[in-house]
């Protein structure tokens, strides 16, 4: 009967003590190197061909279900007829409740706010806007191959962003506007976007959209941030972004973009991954991963 007890009791304190799985920012910073040795990933270039079949592979390899949501939309910078293509990874969890992670994974075709005007029809290799987003995600579903997630995963990287006019808000987004009227493999209860979270210098406010339309939600990755001594998420309101979570409320989900639109780069050929970090993308995935898994 002791040593009944006294396995219990050890089973009971190895349970308790357990921790959540270790986000590893320099493998996410290793994927957003190999995201930007494709090449500018602009629709329709060969850098995206490419990049699509690294994430097909990459995802099958970490066991999730992949969909490749297929449309075509037309290009508003250049006239047109893009075939674009989302890239769906989902990882069945302990329950029916399912929460989306979602980026951009396409890149600029122009580097229209480049302070040189000759580069400004230069295509941008986009390694913070675009590639840490999805990078972060990528550390995500490796961690979800060892690590069954307590609630389904459906892991979301989004084509056709960045092909708006600056303006002109609705020709931005066009993967998640796919995807928010045909919701494959099924529909969520709540997501989180993750754009430029890549930022050497990482500063994220709360984005004005996520603040009203998803308090609770809002609140509570906060709070985890707060337990986690994340420093980057600062307790100030930031501007309201019109991104790809603006797509996901209209259709009635939950959503909040982690963003730090204070990037003086974006937009330009500069964008590269020199200015970026690993401690920046490690903040932000272990921000997620207490979301998922649970923190102590």
């Amino acid at each position: 009967m002791k040593i009944l007890i006294l396995i219990l009791s050890l089973s009971f304190i190895t349970l308790s003590s357990a921790q959540p799985p270790a986000f590893d920012q320099d493998q996410a910073f290793a994927y957003l190197e190999k995201q930007c040795s494709f090449g500018p990933r602009n629709p329709g270039s060969d850098g995206a061909k490419e990049c699509l079949k690294w994430f097909e592979t990459t995802l099958r390899k970490f066991g999730a279900e992949v969909y490749l949501q297929r449309f075509e939309a037309e290009e508003a910078l250049t006239g047109v007829n893009r075939r674009l293509t989302n890239v769906i990874g989902y990882f069945p969890g302990g329950s029916s409740s399912t929460l989306m992670l979602c980026a951009h994974w396409d890149t600029r075709a122009y580097a229209d706010r480049d302070p040189d005007p000759e580069k400004r029809k230069t295509p941008i290799a986009g390694a913070n806007d675009g590639a840490s987003g999805v990078a972060a995600l990528l550390e995500i579903a490796r961690i979800a191959s060892e690590h069954k997630p307590p609630r389904n995963l459906l892991i979301a990287l989004w084509d056709g962003e960045d092909m708006g006019r600056a303006s002109y808000a609705e020709e931005f987004g066009l993967g998640s506007k796919q995807w928010a009227a045909h919701q494959i493999p099924e529909p969520v209860d709540e997501a989180i976007l993750l754009d430029m979270i890549g930022d050497a210098e990482l500063e994220i406010p709360i984005e004005q959209n996520s603040d009203v339309n998803a308090p609770d939600l809002r609140r509570r990755l906060w709070s985890i941030a707060d337990r986690l001594e994340l420093t980057a998420f600062a307790d100030w309101s930031g501007p309201s972004v019109f991104d790809d979570h603006v797509r996901l409320i209209r259709a009635g989900i939950p959503a909040v973009d982690l963003i730090d639109f204070n990037y003086p780069y974006w937009h330009t050929i500069e964008d590269t991954p020199d200015k970026c970090s690993p401690e920046s993308l490690g903040q932000v995935g272990r921000l997620l991963v207490g979301y998922i898994w649970g923190v102590e």
